[in-house]
């Protein structure tokens, strides 16, 4: 898939006006709705965007203060977003949903003059700039679900879907290794059907075995761990498909733990 910068950043900015927008006209009440996130209302979900487009912005910036940064929120535990949620739930919804826009605003700006294959330090492994702004907004996105979903409301359609789908098939290694297992040798196909298009997205060889089909949406919901496989109408067909599937994670940090299934099935 060639990257095409400028519209990944559109992307980014689309799905965070999105969300800004359906927030500023949110009863202040909501902020305190639990989400599908355990221990996180909505308000948790807002400041951890927020906190960490900062860390993002300083690691463009400053890749040594970056460094020195991650390594002591790193040193509280794997639970440091719990902590990062936990300290700022004294701000009011105006001040979070202000820094969220400022922020956002800023690393926008910062990405716009940024070479896209420039390698920056982050939580997990290096990335490039292009990498850390569809990390954004695959984290823009999920975050949003959890928002839009303790609300009871569907979320839009996102033109960034590809660009996180993308990041979903890139990090296969990274989740194996994230969960103490081998990568797998064996190639998977995977093949997704465009929103609102006849058109399908491909990666992976078209004779592999291993093979993992249906909507877009329900790959990216699985890939960001916002639901369980057997939630969706993905086709997953093969033993390293469906474990890919299993421990599917696009965003650094700890292994997650998922989403359980609504169905009851195991």
């Amino acid at each position: 898939m060639a990257l095409d910068y400028p519209a990944l950043l559109r992307d980014l900015k689309y799905e965070t006006d999105l969300l800004v927008d359906y927030l500023s006209c949110s009863a202040e009440l909501a902020w305190d709705a639990k989400t599908p996130a355990d221990g996180w209302a909505i308000r948790d979900q807002v400041s951890h965007l927020a906190y960490f487009d900062d860390c993002a912005h300083l690691a463009l910036t400053d890749a040594g203060r970056f460094r020195v940064e991650a390594d002591r929120l790193m040193a509280l535990g794997p639970d440091f977003p719990d902590r990062v949620a936990e300290a700022h739930r004294h701000m009011s919804p105006r001040e979070l949903l202000n820094w969220f826009d400022e922020s956002r605003s800023r690393l926008l700006t910062a990405f716009d003059t940024e070479d896209p294959r420039r390698r920056l330090p982050w939580f997990g492994p290096d990335m490039s700039a292009a990498s850390s702004a569809t990390a954004r907004l695959m984290e823009t996105w999920a975050h949003g679900q959890d928002i839009y979903d303790a609300l009871g409301v569907e979320h839009p359609l996102s033109p960034g879907l590809r660009n996180i789908a993308h990041l979903g098939v890139s990090t296969f290694a990274f989740a194996h290794r994230l969960n103490n297992l081998e990568v797998p040798t064996e190639p998977v196909r995977v093949e997704l059907d465009a929103p609102e298009s006849d058109g399908v997205w491909t990666w992976g060889p078209a004779d592999a075995e291993n093979r993992v089909t249906g909507p877009a949406e329900d790959f990216v919901l699985v890939v960001t761990q916002r639901r369980h496989p057997d939630d969706t109408k993905l086709n997953i067909i093969g033993t390293v498909a469906r474990v890919w599937m299993s421990i599917a994670q696009a965003f650094a940090g700890a292994p997650g733990t998922g989403r359980p299934s609504r169905t009851g099935a195991c």
